[in-house]
């Protein structure tokens, strides 16, 4: 089991130079990864500051050595392939491979999709979302890249260095098609019906999970569960017994979320790591 914190990217935690003093605190306090949210507009959010996730990653990646870093997720609908992998090949470039991409619809979509004019239909954007992912793959493999979807042409592109990053996919279980995605890649990140309010879920529901993506997976590579909210080491423990492989520390949505004070008490508490 790996230990990430996971904080979003509005509030106090807009600063770049906030998330790169979070970002040294949990690495000397032996946290494994960092990873931020990727919202561009959320009214459930309003009357915030918002930061670039990218830039505050970058930020994070210049102070630290050893953590994993990413963000969580991104809504690959909404952005060009070519700009994205130009984006995801230099960070991992700046942390010396170190970088996992999060991705997935995005939600909710009439904030961050439709108030600028961005389709909405759930239907188009996974279509986007999973042309996207080809695209991603293809221009950060550092070949020549023809491809031509619905939403989506790449004609005789190369874009070098060629870069390894582990793709995760995000979802709302338990709806099966995010997973049945997610097992065409690296990694799946489920969000459980009690993820506001940060309840872990129960070790039944994450072998329920593994379960399904066991027997839809056809790759044979390294594949992580990641699986969060507010831990316990005996907790924790039960949910890594189940098949999780990532725990991801997250805080609930209340007005303690967006605060730096809350992630440095949990960066002092250390990784909720079994005894």
């Amino acid at each position: 089991m790996r230990y990430s914190l996971n904080l979003p990217n509005f509030g106090e935690l807009a600063d770049p130079r906030t998330v790169a003093d979070l970002a040294v605190a949990a690495e000397e306090a032996g946290w494994d990864g960092l990873f931020v949210w990727d919202h561009v507009h959320h009214r459930g959010f309003g009357g915030r500051p918002f930061g670039d996730p990218w830039i505050l990653l970058a930020a994070a990646g210049m102070v630290t050595t050893r953590l994993t870093l990413g963000p969580l997720v991104t809504p690959v609908a909404r952005r060009r392939p070519a700009k994205l992998a130009r984006e995801i090949s230099t960070l991992n470039t700046l942390t010396g491979g170190r970088m996992i991409f999060g991705a997935g619809l995005g939600a909710p979509a009439e904030d961050e999709f439709g108030s600028f004019g961005e389709p909405t239909d759930l239907k188009v954007l996974a279509e986007r979302l999973d042309e996207g992912l080809t695209a991603l793959h293809l221009l950060l493999n550092g070949e020549p890249v023809f491809y031509h979807g619905n939403h989506t042409a790449i004609e005789d592109v190369q874009l070098l260095p060629k870069q390894d990053v582990p793709v995760w996919i995000a979802g709302r279980w338990p709806t099966r098609a995010p997973f049945r995605r997610a097992a065409r890649w690296d990694g799946a990140v489920p969000l459980f019906p009690a993820y506001r309010s940060q309840t872990p879920p129960t070790p039944e529901e994450v072998r329920e999970l593994a379960a399904f993506l066991a027997e839809v997976r056809t790759g044979t590579g390294p594949f992580d569960l990641v699986v969060g909210g507010r831990g316990d080491p005996e907790t924790v423990a039960a949910l890594a017994g189940a098949g999780a492989t990532w725990w991801d520390e997250r805080v609930p949505f209340d007005d303690t979320l967006d605060k730096a004070a809350t992630y440095h008490r949990l960066i002092e508490k250390g990784p909720p790591r079994p005894g």
